[in-house]
């Protein structure tokens, strides 16, 4: 005679803010006014139950950033793309995520990291076509929840799961992916009158957007990368390893004191380290370019201490 198996079927209403940042180095820091922003989500949370969990704001008397379970009917049969490959367990929570653009619709490539009390990490996998992740995590605990992200990392949203045996927790999650500020425009100058007209070169292909690396910090005039820098590193190299689809560029940038050619190599050399280090620490070399760009492209003004500040940083970019 067979054990009927007893399933708490649970949904949840999340509302999620990673910010995007910039970076530095020690004898020679980044400004403030590096590129910033954010990557949103707000959820609703239905999957078709008896009840639905709002987020703090909207009512249920929850403190900000807390979120509520309530019980759900369909939590159990949820998958994306192909059957899922979790079970609920006598201590195991089944999460099952749904991350949703309201304007474009389910958002593939997404991770999220859950952390539990004892700060042991849970990472789903990268979301597909459907949107949809898993991950099974210890009942009877409270997590904190946050998307993976070369920026700067931001947990706004908690879960707490309760205890109990074969639960089943569906999340659904809208997403709106921060993409950051266009660069400065040079215009160049128009040619003096005797110069004859000339057709101008077809603009070069666009590059990827790069985002700074706030708190990589270097040996004042070489590329030896500092040790409070590799809390930041590990950040890139979590998102690395669990971003398993994604390929960066690492360029490195400096203000445009001394001999440019000299600023070129040490961008160059600056960018290679940070590279080094990812591959040291498990990252596929083939996943990572470095580039130097010397003092030629600022993002502030050279002519006072703060400017040329925000223009010594190491950029990522996602290709």
């Amino acid at each position: 005679m067979g054990v009927k198996r007893t399933h708490s079927l649970l949904a949840i209403t999340i509302s999620l803010s990673v910010a995007a940042c910039g970076g530095g180095q020690r004898s020679e820091p980044s400004g403030g006014s590096s590129s910033s922003g954010s990557e949103q989500a707000s959820s609703s949370g239905s999957s078709g139950g008896s009840s639905e969990s709002h987020a703090a704001g909207g009512g249920g008397g929850s403190s900000a950033g807390e979120f509520q379970l309530s019980e759900s009917d369909s939590a159990e049969g949820a998958h994306g793309e192909h059957p899922s490959a979790i079970t609920s367990t006598a201590t195991h929570a089944a999460m099952r995520l749904f991350v949703v653009d309201p304007d474009a619709g389910p958002t593939t490539g997404v991770v999220i990291k859950l952390t539990g009390p004892d700060g042991h990490a849970y990472y789903t996998h990268e979301t597909d076509a459907q949107g949809y992740a898993e991950v099974l995590v210890p009942a009877g605990a409270r997590y904190d929840l946050e998307y993976l992200s070369l920026g700067r990392r931001s947990t706004t949203a908690h879960v707490e799961v309760p205890a109990g045996p074969n639960q089943d927790i569906r999340l659904t999650l809208r997403y709106r992916r921060w993409h950051p500020p266009p660069r400065p425009v040079i215009v160049p100058r128009e040619p003096p009158p005797e110069t004859p007209a000339e057709t101008p070169p077809p603009p070069p292909a666009p590059e990827p957007e790069g985002l700074v690396l706030e708190g990589i910090l270097f040996e004042s005039g070489s590329a030896t990368i500092d040790p409070e820098s590799n809390p930041r590193l590990d950040r890139v190299v979590e998102y690395m390893t669990h971003m398993t689809s994604v390929r960066i560029r690492i360029s490195g940038h400096t203000d445009n004191v001394g001999n440019p050619q000299r600023n070129q190599a040490l961008s160059q050399s600056r960018a290679e380290a940070v590279r080094a280090y990812l591959v040291a620490h498990g990252i596929d070399g083939s996943r990572v370019e470095a580039i130097g760009y010397g003092d030629t492209r600022p993002v502030a003004s050279n002519d006072t201490e703060a400017g040329r500040q925000q223009n010594r940083r190491i950029e990522a970019a996602e290709l």
